[in-house]
């Protein structure tokens, strides 16, 4: 049997995992690989600006098309630069195998051009990583790696590849099964604790759903919808469990938690039953943690047995996938009676309905209704701060338009590059980049990797000239003293000369078209409508949008630091 390099195998493994897009920048100790990838041809290599927005794209990849995305970097600070990309998918539970170089095992130690223990710093962030220190472990450890990424809990896996490793020659066989001792995911569903979870919503007087971001992550939205809809069981949801059942479904109550609709906030306060499914009741959707859900009994349906009861303590554990338990729950529910409960739910709506207030200024609302009305099919892919909250409060979201964002881990720099990776794993979608004027900076270059591309996304800019969410916590709490968060500013912030400040920076428009994108401002209501039809015709390049703010616009309701889910602030 003809031996191969590792570079060779690595290279073999992928096509037999079936990798088709491989998000990669090279270096000294890639470079063979790199040559092995570029002479097969068969992998589709997107070459990124920056490793942060490498693993961002491999990340929204995944997340848009239920497969593995998959990572290629260098060492040192190649390898450093995906940390905060893999934080971001761990938190969120993003199927990843990133790839990173690594110096010759000789060097290995002694602080060597490049080197760095990126197994060691990323031990908290990933789901697994391992250094390859033999030829003959290769094969086996990137079928494990794959294997580990995708089952249970999906999560980020980083293989680190020493240069030498990579070189020497082995056998070409790759493993065609895996079998890993001490890691056994859970599959099935216990039926005894699932009947009698459903025993006990058959029972509740003011029984409520509660979808987490596990719910998305299975695909379980379909069959979700139709157990609610057999059980007249009323549904709030996370952020990230959003589109769980469709945004305009009558059984749909709101998102809760820190920026949560009135009505969903209440629900759970006053629910008897809490079904949750695939939440890790984080801080942002439960406040005091003593004071949550505090009149109800508590069912939790988690892939991952750490989630359940770490937080909140629950009445009846269910580990499980939740696709897989929900599709068990539609043989045995039954409907609920839940008039009374709808009636008080609805009464709660009305009180506070979710809405903003119209200014004389561009409004967030408008420009969400906007996409709303011209969008069909299409994935959303947020940034972080204000108009991530607005859209998840906002958007409408169902089967055939999907949200997307850094939720765990509240990642600024995620908007743009994830739309590239959702564009690209989903060619037939409208891709739509909702971010601020804070966050797309941070990850700006990729505009050069989806003009490349030739991905006709759209990327929305809300500019307010400031750190909206930041801001608006120095509005309420701290005296409207915005230290640090005026963006057009700069170092005029510390003079008091009164001097004015300059003209904001940069020109996104001109920028944008200095990429090779097309790009506009929009600054008046009804000049929205016209930029997404412009946007919707450029189908071979990025269009960006930047849509003018007032600053003052704000997010309600939001929780008082250190409060529960009743103490909203609904307006001020």
């Amino acid at each position: 049997m003809k031996q191969i390099t590792g570079n060779k195998l690595l290279v073999k493994a992928l096509k037999e995992e079936g990798v088709e897009k491989l998000f990669g920048y090279p270096g000294a100790t890639t470079i063979d690989l790199s040559d092995e990838l570029g002479r097969d041809g068969t992998i589709d290599i997107i070459l990124p600006r920056h490793e942060q927005a490498l693993v961002h794209e491999a990340d929204a990849y995944a997340r848009t098309t239920g497969k593995v995305g998959v990572c290629l970097v260098t060492s040192g600070p190649g390898a450093t630069n995906v940390v905060t990309g893999l934080a971001t998918a761990n938190y969120d539970s993003v199927p990843l195998v990133c790839f990173t170089g690594q110096v010759a095992r000789a060097l290995i130690g002694n602080d060597a051009f490049q080197e760095v223990d990126i197994v060691g710093i990323t031990r908290s962030i990933t789901k697994y990583g391992v250094t390859v220190r033999k030829r003959e472990d290769l094969g086996r450890i990137i079928k494990e790696a794959f294997y580990i990424a995708r089952t249970g809990r999906p999560g980020p896996v980083l293989v680190d590849l020493p240069k030498d490793v990579m070189g020497e020659l082995g056998s070409p066989e790759y493993p065609k099964t895996v079998n890993i001792r001490g890691y056994k995911p859970s599959t099935g569903v216990h039926i005894g604790q699932l009947k009698k979870a459903l025993k006990m919503l058959q029972k509740a007087k003011r029984p409520l759903f509660l979808a987490g971001g596990g719910l998305n992550i299975s695909r379980a939205d379909e069959i979700f919808t139709q157990v609610v809809e057999k059980t007249q069981v009323p549904v709030v949801t996370t952020v990230m469990g959003r589109g769980a059942i469709p945004t305009d479904h009558p059984l749909f109550v709101g998102n809760l938690g820190m920026h949560g609709a009135y009505a969903a906030n209440m629900a759970v306060s006053n629910c008897d039953l809490l079904f949750s499914i695939g939440t890790r009741f984080n801080d942002r959707i439960t406040g005091k943690l003593h004071d949550f859900a505090p009149k109800a009994k508590i069912v939790h349906i988690d892939i991952d047995t750490s989630s359940i009861s770490r937080n909140v303590h629950v009445d009846i554990p269910i580990v499980a996938d939740a696709k897989e338990a929900i599709e068990k729950m539609a043989e045995y529910v039954m409907p609920v009676n839940t008039i009374r409960w709808l009636s008080q739910i609805d009464d709660w709506k009305k009180e506070h309905p979710l809405t903003m207030k119209t200014g004389k200024k561009l409004s967030p609302l408008d420009i969400i209704e906007e996409i709303n009305r011209q969008f069909d099919r299409a994935i959303l892919v947020t940034d972080v701060g204000q108009h991530q909250m607005l859209v998840a409060q906002y958007a409408q979201i169902n089967h055939s338009k999907h949200l997307i964002m850094s939720g765990g881990l509240g990642t600024m720099g995620y908007g743009l590059p994830g739309a590239i990776g959702a564009r690209i794993g989903n060619p037939d979608h409208a891709v739509i980049a909702i971010t601020g004027d804070g966050g797309v900076q941070m990850n700006i270059q990729e505009m050069a990797t989806a003009v490349l591309e030739e991905l006709p996304i759209i990327i929305c800019i809300f500019n307010n000239e400031y750190l909206g969410m930041v801001r608006q916590w120095q509005k309420l709490f701290y005296g409207k003293r915005y230290a640090m968060t005026n963006l057009r500013s700069g170092a005029l912030s510390r003079r008091t000369n009164g001097e004015e400040y300059p003209e904001y920076t940069p020109d996104f428009v001109r920028l944008a078209e200095s990429y090779g994108a097309k790009g506009y401002r929009v600054t008046k209501t009804e000049e929205i409508a016209p930029a997404f039809e412009e946007a919707k015709k450029n189908t071979k390049c990025p269009t960006l949008i930047e849509f003018i703010i007032d600053p003052e616009e704000m997010v309600y309701p939001m929780i008082q630091p250190g409060g529960n889910l009743e103490e909203m602030i609904m307006d001020c």
